[in-house]
């Protein structure tokens, strides 16, 4: 293997971190919008003009009345918004590698007080309803001695780094509800896939029939930050108990507030996102040129499933890139790893790991 000639260099000027865009700071906005949030006293758990300002700009973005929770995780997002939805003797379906289902210690269980998480699977990440069909009737057929089907959680992006497309979500949603379920959204990564769409948020939400958001913004750029987002009236009463009840209600709210209503002006949210995005496709160019190099799901968000040749990981590993190798998605023999780009991430960055890549 050829040796890369700036390797010290690069050591010194190109991010080596491509595991997750959980590892980012910041940004500049989102900071100095604390700042100013931290001057002064205000009404505490919610009762501010920040989260009041939130609600306002939440709304226009999503063009309707919504009900909106500051949280501070994506779990709590997802397990509060999840509880809302299902009782413990219910079953929630989602795709077999859901983040949901596999990343979060059973907080969905947990908050939902037992309701079962049931996967589902699909070599990308998305669900067809056909597939949920045949699910929810084969539940039903079995009565009392199954979870009864309650609610369906996506992932947008999905954890294959895919997207759902307004239509296909659409067509989604009317078949969930046709067998009276209603429909969650994981959106840890919804500015990526929105921006990838370029769709309104309205359409590739409530419009498409999401029933209730969990808004990301940690990923993408804020402090820490996440939202429920809640488009169907019917659910948003009880959430505000639910959070209080379940540890999540801050007393100092403004300063989640602030992040969220910094993230969604000025469309920073959707700039952060475009970057990344377009981070991913530089890499996923610069990769294929490399012989052996294949990826195994399109790129439709800023996380890239590779196969790689051996010799080229293990390069990448000595010169200090660090990645995740990851199971590899149904009839896919290879050995697979996963790279995330994220806002902050530079060309030269993504440039400097194809360099090493290449050069093995």
């Amino acid at each position: 293997m050829a040796d890369v000639p700036v390797t010290s260099e690069m050591s010194l000027l190109t991010r080596l971190e491509f595991t997750s865009d959980n590892i980012t700071g910041a940004s500049p906005e989102i900071l100095a919008a604390l700042a100013r949030a931290n001057e002064g006293a205000v009404a505490s758990y919610g009762s501010d003009p920040h989260t009041a300002a939130l609600e306002r700009l939440a709304e226009a973005i999503f063009e309707r009345p919504v009900a909106i929770l500051p949280v501070a995780t994506g779990t709590a997002a997802n397990a509060l918004a999840l509880s809302a939805l299902a009782r413990p003797f219910q079953g929630i379906y989602c795709h077999a590698v859901a983040h949901a289902m596999t990343d979060e210690c059973g907080a969905p269980e947990f908050y939902t007080a037992g309701a079962k998480l049931l996967g589902l699977p699909s070599r990308d990440g998305r669900l067809r309803p056909a597939q949920l069909a045949e699910a929810v009737q084969w539940a039903r057929s079995n009565g009392v001695h199954h979870v009864q089907p309650a609610a369906v959680t996506v992932s947008q992006a999905t954890e294959w780094g895919t997207i759902y497309t307004p239509e296909a979500l659409a067509a989604l949603a009317a078949q969930v509800h046709e067998l009276g379920l209603k429909v969650h959204m994981d959106g840890a990564r919804f500015a990526n896939a929105v921006a990838r769409l370029g769709c309104t948020p309205a359409e590739a939400s409530w419009r498409a029939g999401v029933d209730i958001l969990s808004l990301g913004a940690t990923k993408n750029g804020a402090l820490a930050a996440e939202a429920i987002v809640v488009f169907d009236s019917t659910l948003g009463a009880e959430l505000g108990f639910r959070r209080k009840r379940g540890g999540h209600l801050w007393s100092k709210m403004r300063f989640l507030s602030v992040q969220l209503s910094a993230y969604l002006t000025d469309d920073l949210w959707l700039r952060n996102a475009r970057h990344s995005n377009a981070m991913a496709d530089r890499l996923a160019v610069g990769l294929a040129a490399i012989p052996g190099a294949r990826l195994v799901q399109p790129v439709e968000a800023n996380e890239l499933f590779v196969v790689l040749p051996d010799p080229v990981t293990a390069r990448l590993r000595e010169h200090g890139f660090r990645f995740y190798d990851w199971p590899s998605p149904e009839g896919e023999a290879a050995a697979v790893v996963r790279l995330v780009t994220s806002y902050d991430m530079r060309a030269s960055d993504v440039d400097g790991f194809v360099a090493v890549a290449a050069a093995a």
